[in-house]
């Protein structure tokens, strides 16, 4: 009985001890569980997890088994870039997986660049986001190659769509270029008549000064540019000002939830998703699990957002270069081991449940593109555009 105690409490005290240098390949995780942006990117969370977990289940990278380090932004830029930061100089991860949105890897992307690390936004789509950093690199499709691909299915529609107005979120990142830039763009070469793009905030909940504007032409369609909850109130002012025709988004509130939270009104809306769920029988497994996971933690889905496949994904993406690289999680080969990890990426092609055969045009991913149609209060999908080749 006393060496059956001894031992115990050898045990007890190993347990409580810090893992040794090497014991884990460290991968630091930013997330946006808390802040204007947790009801689309709490959820990430457990794809991310999920994905760890079956890795790790199936023997680790390298005999050894990932460690995810998280760090919650509260969706503020300034977070971002002080998580980039911790994680980087004192917990030494390899790699970074996230920050959530464009405002925030905006500004974390510098600190990726400045110590030489490998990062991976979650969901930032802003166009040219890449396209001056060294370290940084998208598993998402840019806003303006996605909208292109609505307004492509919706040309061969008999949905008419001469005019438009646009109305956008003036105080989110990717909504403000949506609006004001990518949208008028866009909507012009495809030959539609835009009016001046109708600014709002995040936190306005009255809309019908901005709604009575629109009314005035009474457009083919309305193009929307923000998050879920700012979609939902345009559109339902819509509603009860007498609009009847359509309403269209880009990936921005491209929410599976958006069916509810819409209600009737939304019935007819058009938005484009980076992820099928039935796209293969992976696609459809990681989808199933996903949703029963998020029921036991109390969260409600009717299906995975485009970021969730991404940040799963994600992870399999750095198990490939870590498998490519050999990389061992040793304290004393930190340096040696990003370096390789982010060199690894160069002419890199990868197969997820977002597609197959993902190549990189400069530091952004090829993906396919689905048009999706909010009817009869389902999830639909309208077109889909396969994803572009890499020359």
């Amino acid at each position: 009985m006393k060496l059956r105690t001894t031992l115990l409490s050898a045990v007890a005290i190993l347990a409580a001890l810090p893992a040794f240098a090497g014991d884990t390949i460290k991968i630091g995780n930013i997330v946006a569980s808390s802040g204007f942006l947790k009801s689309v990117g709490e959820s990430a969370e457990t794809a991310f997890d999920i994905a760890v977990r079956e890795i790790n289940d199936a023997g680790g990278v390298n005999g050894k088994p990932i460690e995810l380090i998280r760090y919650d932004s509260g969706s503020d830029p300034r977070q971002a870039s002080v998580g980039a930061r911790k994680l980087i100089q004192d917990d030494d991860v390899l790699a970074i997986l996230g920050p959530f949105s464009s405002g925030e890897a905006r500004v974390a992307l510098n600190d990726a660049d400045r110590f030489k690390v490998l990062m991976i936004p979650t969901a930032a789509s802003a166009p040219g986001l890449t396209d001056e950093s060294k370290y940084g690199w998208r598993l998402t499709e840019d806003e303006s190659k996605q909208f292109g691909r609505l307004l492509a299915a919706l040309t061969a529609s008999d949905i008419p769509h001469k005019t438009a107005e646009i109305v956008y979120v003036s105080d989110e990142v990717v909504a403000n270029a949506a609006g004001t830039e990518l949208y008028p763009t866009l909507m012009k070469a495809a030959g539609i008549e835009v009016g001046e793009p109708i600014p709002v905030q995040f936190k306005s909940f009255d809309m019908s000064a901005q709604v009575a504007t629109i009314m005035k032409t009474n457009p083919d369609i309305v193009a929307v540019a923000g998050l879920p909850q700012s979609a939902s109130k345009v559109i339902k002012e819509l509603r009860r000002q007498g609009y009847e025709g359509r309403v269209i988004g880009s990936q921005i509130f491209a929410d599976p939830n958006i069916v509810e939270l819409f209600g009737p009104e939304g019935d007819g809306t058009l938005v484009v998703a980076g992820f099928w769920p039935g796209r293969t029988e992976a696609a459809t497994t990681f989808n199933t699990e996903f949703l029963s996971e998020l029921e036991a933690k109390g969260i409600h889905k009717l299906g995975a957002h485009h970021t969730d496949a991404q940040a799963y994904d994600g992870v399999y993406l750095l198990k490939q270069l870590m498998e490519k690289t050999g990389v061992t999680g040793d304290e004393d080969k930190v340096d040696e081991e990003r370096a390789e990890m982010a060199a690894a990426m160069e002419g890199i092609s990868f197969n997820g449940i977002v597609g197959d055969d993902i190549c990189f045009v400069g530091h952004d991913a090829e993906l396919p593109g689905y048009v999706i149609e909010v009817t009869g209060g389902k999830w639909t999908k309208f077109a889909e555009a396969p994803a572009d080749k890499c020359e």
